[in-house]
Protein backbone atom coordinates (compact mmCIF):
# COMPACT_ATOMS: atom_id res chain seq x y z
CA UNK A 1 0.00 0.00 0.00
CA UNK A 2 1.21 3.48 -0.73
CA UNK A 3 2.20 5.37 2.07
CA UNK A 4 0.06 8.76 2.06
CA UNK A 5 1.51 11.58 1.73
CA UNK A 6 1.06 14.33 4.69
CA UNK A 7 -1.39 17.15 3.40
CA UNK A 8 0.72 20.14 4.73
CA UNK A 9 4.30 20.99 6.13
CA UNK A 10 5.67 23.89 7.87
CA UNK A 11 8.68 25.59 6.10
CA UNK A 12 10.76 27.45 7.96
CA UNK A 13 12.22 30.72 6.87
CA UNK A 14 14.04 33.70 9.01
CA UNK A 15 14.22 31.56 11.94
CA UNK A 16 16.07 33.04 14.90
CA UNK A 17 18.84 31.40 16.07
CA UNK A 18 21.03 32.70 18.78
CA UNK A 19 24.25 32.61 19.36
CA UNK A 20 24.80 31.78 22.75
CA UNK A 21 22.43 29.20 22.29
CA UNK A 22 24.00 27.50 19.51
CA UNK A 23 24.63 24.15 21.09
CA UNK A 24 23.08 24.46 23.72
CA UNK A 25 20.30 22.09 22.84
CA UNK A 26 20.99 19.24 25.44
CA UNK A 27 23.37 21.32 27.88
CA UNK A 28 21.30 21.22 31.65
CA UNK A 29 22.35 23.67 33.70
CA UNK A 30 21.45 24.19 37.40
CA UNK A 31 19.66 27.56 37.93
CA UNK A 32 20.16 29.18 41.94
CA UNK A 33 20.67 32.83 43.57
CA UNK A 34 23.94 33.98 45.42
CA UNK A 35 23.83 33.06 49.08
CA UNK A 36 25.46 36.56 49.64
CA UNK A 37 21.86 38.14 50.89
CA UNK A 38 23.28 41.56 49.61
CA UNK A 39 23.20 40.14 45.63
CA UNK A 40 20.77 39.35 43.26
CA UNK A 41 22.89 37.18 40.88
CA UNK A 42 21.00 34.10 39.14
CA UNK A 43 24.07 32.06 38.20
CA UNK A 44 23.49 29.36 35.79
CA UNK A 45 26.39 26.58 35.95
CA UNK A 46 26.49 23.86 33.72
CA UNK A 47 25.31 20.63 35.70
CA UNK A 48 28.17 18.34 34.23
CA UNK A 49 30.36 21.36 35.49
CA UNK A 50 29.29 20.64 39.19
CA UNK A 51 31.32 17.66 40.72
CA UNK A 52 31.56 16.40 44.38
CA UNK A 53 34.35 19.05 44.92
CA UNK A 54 32.83 21.97 43.60
CA UNK A 55 34.43 25.85 43.70
CA UNK A 56 31.97 28.26 42.77
CA UNK A 57 32.12 32.18 42.36
CA UNK A 58 29.68 34.86 41.77
CA UNK A 59 30.34 37.15 38.67
CA UNK A 60 28.79 39.61 40.41
CA UNK A 61 29.89 40.21 44.04
CA UNK A 62 32.70 37.12 43.47
CA UNK A 63 31.37 35.10 46.70
CA UNK A 64 32.71 31.80 46.64
CA UNK A 65 30.56 28.85 47.38
CA UNK A 66 32.44 25.75 48.68
CA UNK A 67 31.41 22.01 48.76
CA UNK A 68 31.79 21.57 52.50
CA UNK A 69 31.28 25.27 53.72
CA UNK A 70 28.21 27.04 54.67
CA UNK A 71 26.94 30.35 55.17
CA UNK A 72 25.70 31.86 58.51
CA UNK A 73 22.16 33.67 58.35
CA UNK A 74 21.56 34.38 62.32
CA UNK A 75 22.40 33.16 66.16
CA UNK A 76 19.89 31.56 68.07
CA UNK A 77 18.99 30.82 71.40
CA UNK A 78 16.67 27.61 71.95
CA UNK A 79 14.63 29.50 75.30
CA UNK A 80 12.52 26.80 77.21
CA UNK A 81 9.19 28.72 78.14
CA UNK A 82 8.19 27.35 80.86
CA UNK A 83 11.42 28.52 82.98
CA UNK A 84 12.95 31.23 80.44
CA UNK A 85 16.19 28.89 80.47
CA UNK A 86 18.39 28.60 77.44
CA UNK A 87 18.48 24.96 76.66
CA UNK A 88 20.59 25.27 73.58
CA UNK A 89 22.95 28.01 71.64
CA UNK A 90 24.16 27.85 67.71
CA UNK A 91 24.26 29.15 64.53
CA UNK A 92 21.40 28.70 61.32
CA UNK A 93 23.74 27.85 58.67
CA UNK A 94 22.89 26.64 55.02
CA UNK A 95 25.56 24.42 53.77
CA UNK A 96 26.72 24.98 50.24
CA UNK A 97 26.38 21.06 49.39
CA UNK A 98 22.54 20.93 50.01
CA UNK A 99 21.73 23.95 48.58
CA UNK A 100 23.23 23.52 45.07
CA UNK A 101 22.39 19.85 45.28
CA UNK A 102 18.70 21.26 45.77
CA UNK A 103 18.75 23.70 42.99
CA UNK A 104 16.62 23.68 39.89
CA UNK A 105 17.38 22.17 36.07
CA UNK A 106 16.89 24.39 33.63
CA UNK A 107 17.71 24.07 29.47
CA UNK A 108 17.87 26.18 26.38
CA UNK A 109 14.93 25.84 24.10
CA UNK A 110 16.41 25.55 20.67
CA UNK A 111 13.70 27.51 19.07
CA UNK A 112 12.39 30.61 21.25
CA UNK A 113 16.01 30.80 22.81
CA UNK A 114 15.53 31.20 26.57
CA UNK A 115 16.20 29.08 29.07
CA UNK A 116 13.27 27.61 31.02
CA UNK A 117 13.27 24.97 34.07
CA UNK A 118 13.45 21.52 32.72
CA UNK A 119 10.41 20.27 33.62
CA UNK A 120 8.42 22.71 30.45
CA UNK A 121 10.28 20.22 28.00
CA UNK A 122 8.88 16.76 27.19
CA UNK A 123 11.00 14.32 27.45
CA UNK A 124 13.49 12.42 24.72
CA UNK A 125 14.97 9.64 25.91
CA UNK A 126 17.52 9.13 22.89
CA UNK A 127 18.63 12.52 23.78
CA UNK A 128 21.51 13.30 26.23
CA UNK A 129 20.04 15.89 28.17
CA UNK A 130 16.66 13.29 28.20
CA UNK A 131 14.51 16.04 27.13
CA UNK A 132 12.85 17.55 23.57
CA UNK A 133 14.74 20.20 22.69
CA UNK A 134 12.14 22.52 21.87
CA UNK A 135 10.30 24.06 24.54
CA UNK A 136 6.09 22.89 25.14
CA UNK A 137 5.13 26.24 24.47
CA UNK A 138 7.12 26.38 20.95
CA UNK A 139 5.92 23.03 20.72
CA UNK A 140 2.35 23.49 21.50
CA UNK A 141 2.19 26.82 19.30
CA UNK A 142 3.51 24.61 15.88
CA UNK A 143 1.25 22.11 16.73
CA UNK A 144 -1.53 24.97 16.36
CA UNK A 145 -0.13 25.85 13.39
CA UNK A 146 -0.53 22.53 11.83
CA UNK A 147 -3.89 22.14 13.54
CA UNK A 148 -5.31 24.96 11.84
CA UNK A 149 -4.80 23.90 8.39
CA UNK A 150 -6.32 20.12 9.03
CA UNK A 151 -8.69 18.58 6.52
CA UNK A 152 -12.56 17.40 7.70
CA UNK A 153 -11.42 14.04 6.72
CA UNK A 154 -8.41 14.51 8.81
CA UNK A 155 -10.72 15.46 11.76
CA UNK A 156 -13.03 12.53 11.28
CA UNK A 157 -10.01 9.69 10.29
CA UNK A 158 -8.84 11.41 13.85
CA UNK A 159 -11.52 9.88 15.95
CA UNK A 160 -12.11 7.00 14.23
CA UNK A 161 -8.44 6.09 14.82
CA UNK A 162 -9.54 7.10 18.97
CA UNK A 163 -12.35 5.01 19.08
CA UNK A 164 -9.93 1.98 18.10
CA UNK A 165 -7.90 2.94 21.01
CA UNK A 166 -10.95 3.30 23.19
CA UNK A 167 -11.94 -0.56 22.27
CA UNK A 168 -8.41 -1.82 22.70
CA UNK A 169 -8.19 -0.15 26.41
CA UNK A 170 -11.81 -1.56 27.50
CA UNK A 171 -12.89 1.73 28.49
CA UNK A 172 -16.24 2.44 30.19
CA UNK A 173 -18.84 4.57 30.45
CA UNK A 174 -17.76 7.30 32.97
CA UNK A 175 -20.16 9.55 35.24
CA UNK A 176 -18.48 12.91 34.00
CA UNK A 177 -20.25 14.79 37.24
CA UNK A 178 -18.40 12.88 39.30
CA UNK A 179 -15.22 13.35 38.00
CA UNK A 180 -15.97 16.92 38.12
CA UNK A 181 -17.15 16.78 41.97
CA UNK A 182 -13.68 15.53 42.62
CA UNK A 183 -11.59 17.95 40.85
CA UNK A 184 -13.58 20.74 42.14
CA UNK A 185 -15.05 22.13 39.07
CA UNK A 186 -11.41 23.09 38.25
CA UNK A 187 -8.74 22.40 35.89
CA UNK A 188 -6.25 20.08 37.60
CA UNK A 189 -3.42 21.96 36.08
CA UNK A 190 -3.80 25.53 36.43
CA UNK A 191 -6.82 25.76 38.78
CA UNK A 192 -9.20 27.48 36.38
CA UNK A 193 -12.78 27.59 37.54
CA UNK A 194 -14.61 25.43 34.97
CA UNK A 195 -17.93 25.84 36.29
CA UNK A 196 -19.69 28.18 33.93
CA UNK A 197 -18.17 27.07 30.69
CA UNK A 198 -19.23 24.96 28.34
CA UNK A 199 -18.62 20.95 28.35
CA UNK A 200 -16.56 21.05 25.54
CA UNK A 201 -14.39 23.75 27.63
CA UNK A 202 -13.70 21.20 29.83
CA UNK A 203 -12.83 17.68 28.82
CA UNK A 204 -11.81 14.87 30.58
CA UNK A 205 -8.09 13.59 30.04
CA UNK A 206 -6.81 10.09 29.90
CA UNK A 207 -4.64 10.17 33.11
CA UNK A 208 -2.54 7.81 31.53
CA UNK A 209 -2.53 7.83 27.37
CA UNK A 210 -5.36 6.12 25.54
CA UNK A 211 -2.15 6.11 22.95
CA UNK A 212 -0.71 3.37 25.49
CA UNK A 213 -3.74 1.44 25.86
CA UNK A 214 -5.00 2.44 29.18
CA UNK A 215 -8.62 2.83 29.73
CA UNK A 216 -10.84 6.20 30.71
CA UNK A 217 -12.62 5.54 33.92
CA UNK A 218 -14.45 7.27 36.49
CA UNK A 219 -11.91 6.64 38.63
CA UNK A 220 -9.03 7.71 37.05
CA UNK A 221 -9.58 10.60 34.56
CA UNK A 222 -8.59 14.02 35.09
CA UNK A 223 -10.35 16.92 34.72
CA UNK A 224 -8.20 19.89 32.61
CA UNK A 225 -9.23 22.94 31.00
CA UNK A 226 -9.34 23.15 26.42
CA UNK A 227 -6.26 24.67 26.55
CA UNK A 228 -3.85 22.49 28.78
CA UNK A 229 -6.29 18.86 27.85
CA UNK A 230 -4.91 20.37 24.14
CA UNK A 231 -0.87 19.95 26.02
CA UNK A 232 -0.98 16.69 27.88
CA UNK A 233 -2.63 14.98 25.14
CA UNK A 234 -0.78 11.65 24.36
CA UNK A 235 1.74 13.06 27.20
CA UNK A 236 2.99 10.10 30.05
CA UNK A 237 1.86 12.04 33.27
CA UNK A 238 5.50 12.42 34.06
CA UNK A 239 6.53 14.24 30.72
CA UNK A 240 3.43 16.97 31.72
CA UNK A 241 3.58 17.47 35.33
CA UNK A 242 5.88 18.55 38.32
CA UNK A 243 6.80 16.01 41.25
CA UNK A 244 4.17 17.33 43.41
CA UNK A 245 1.52 17.44 40.84
CA UNK A 246 2.14 13.76 40.17
CA UNK A 247 1.37 12.89 44.09
CA UNK A 248 -1.29 15.01 44.14
CA UNK A 249 -2.64 13.35 41.22
CA UNK A 250 -1.69 10.11 42.57
CA UNK A 251 -4.45 10.83 45.59
CA UNK A 252 -7.29 12.23 43.24
CA UNK A 253 -7.19 9.20 40.54
CA UNK A 254 -5.85 6.14 42.71
CA UNK A 255 -3.28 5.72 40.05
CA UNK A 256 0.09 4.43 41.89
CA UNK A 257 2.31 7.78 42.17
CA UNK A 258 5.27 5.06 40.70
CA UNK A 259 3.55 4.54 37.32
CA UNK A 260 2.45 8.31 37.47
CA UNK A 261 6.01 9.17 37.59
CA UNK A 262 7.63 6.59 35.73
CA UNK A 263 8.03 6.05 32.09
CA UNK A 264 5.42 5.12 29.66
CA UNK A 265 4.72 1.78 28.80
CA UNK A 266 1.61 -0.19 27.38
CA UNK A 267 -1.20 -1.65 29.54
CA UNK A 268 -0.51 -4.87 30.75
CA UNK A 269 -3.60 -6.22 30.16
CA UNK A 270 -4.69 -4.59 26.95
CA UNK A 271 -1.44 -6.29 25.80
CA UNK A 272 -2.62 -9.70 27.03
CA UNK A 273 -5.88 -9.52 25.21
CA UNK A 274 -4.06 -8.65 22.22
CA UNK A 275 -2.46 -12.03 22.42
CA UNK A 276 -5.76 -13.32 22.05
CA UNK A 277 -6.29 -14.15 18.32
CA UNK A 278 -10.04 -13.54 18.84
CA UNK A 279 -9.35 -10.30 19.81
CA UNK A 280 -6.09 -9.71 16.98
CA UNK A 281 -8.70 -10.96 14.39
CA UNK A 282 -11.53 -8.48 15.51
CA UNK A 283 -9.36 -5.75 15.66
CA UNK A 284 -7.99 -6.08 12.11
CA UNK A 285 -11.27 -6.60 10.61
CA UNK A 286 -13.05 -3.75 12.69
CA UNK A 287 -10.60 -1.37 11.93
CA UNK A 288 -8.86 -2.81 8.02
CA UNK A 289 -10.04 0.81 7.00
CA UNK A 290 -7.04 2.13 9.10
CA UNK A 291 -4.30 -0.37 8.75
CA UNK A 292 -1.78 2.20 8.26
CA UNK A 293 -2.81 3.15 11.81
CA UNK A 294 -2.72 -0.47 13.08
CA UNK A 295 0.96 -1.05 11.71
CA UNK A 296 2.02 1.83 14.07
CA UNK A 297 0.40 0.19 16.98
CA UNK A 298 2.00 -3.00 16.06
CA UNK A 299 5.39 -1.39 15.75
CA UNK A 300 4.79 0.92 18.86
CA UNK A 301 3.95 -2.28 21.24
CA UNK A 302 6.84 -4.86 19.41
CA UNK A 303 9.55 -1.96 19.95
CA UNK A 304 8.76 -1.22 23.66
CA UNK A 305 7.11 -4.62 24.68
CA UNK A 306 8.61 -7.51 22.53
CA UNK A 307 5.26 -8.71 21.92
CA UNK A 308 4.17 -8.97 17.97
CA UNK A 309 0.09 -9.56 18.23
CA UNK A 310 0.47 -9.95 14.56
CA UNK A 311 1.71 -13.35 15.33
CA UNK A 312 -1.76 -14.01 17.18
CA UNK A 313 -3.61 -13.49 14.47
CA UNK A 314 -5.08 -16.42 12.50
CA UNK A 315 -6.63 -14.35 9.24
CA UNK A 316 -3.47 -11.50 8.69
CA UNK A 317 -2.36 -11.26 5.10
CA UNK A 318 1.55 -11.73 4.69
CA UNK A 319 1.35 -8.43 2.72
CA UNK A 320 0.00 -6.57 5.92
CA UNK A 321 3.25 -8.35 7.89
CA UNK A 322 5.82 -7.29 5.28
CA UNK A 323 4.23 -4.40 5.02
CA UNK A 324 4.47 -3.81 8.63
CA UNK A 325 8.57 -5.18 9.05
CA UNK A 326 9.48 -2.51 6.30
CA UNK A 327 7.89 0.41 8.22
CA UNK A 328 9.26 -0.70 11.37
CA UNK A 329 12.71 -0.78 9.58
CA UNK A 330 12.27 2.46 7.37
CA UNK A 331 11.01 4.35 11.25
CA UNK A 332 13.80 3.01 12.73
CA UNK A 333 16.61 4.11 10.18
CA UNK A 334 14.59 7.61 10.09
CA UNK A 335 14.76 7.97 13.89
CA UNK A 336 18.98 7.21 14.04
CA UNK A 337 19.10 9.73 11.39
CA UNK A 338 17.26 12.29 12.86
CA UNK A 339 19.54 12.33 16.19
CA UNK A 340 22.48 12.50 14.27
CA UNK A 341 21.48 15.12 11.91
CA UNK A 342 19.82 17.55 15.29
CA UNK A 343 23.35 16.78 16.93
CA UNK A 344 25.13 18.15 14.45
CA UNK A 345 22.93 21.19 13.89
CA UNK A 346 23.47 21.72 17.76
CA UNK A 347 27.03 21.66 17.90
Amino acid sequence: MVRRKPYTKVDKTNQIRAEHVRGMGDIVFKGFQCLNSECQEFIFIPKNEIGDDFEITCPSCEMVMLSGDETQFYEYQLVDRRDNSITEEGTFTILHDYYIEEAQEYKYCIICNTIKPLHLFDRHSSRKSGRQGECRLCKAVYNSIKNKTRLTDQHREAAQKRRMYLDLSASTKINSEEIYIRFGYRCFKCGRDLRRVDAKERPLDHTLPAVFLWPLTTENATLLCREHNGEKSGNWPSAYYSENELKTLAVLTGIPYEILAGPPHYNPEAIERLKTPEQADQLLTKYAAYIEEIIKLRNRVLEHEGVDFFNYSTTISPAWIRQADQEYQRVLHQTVGANTKQDTDER
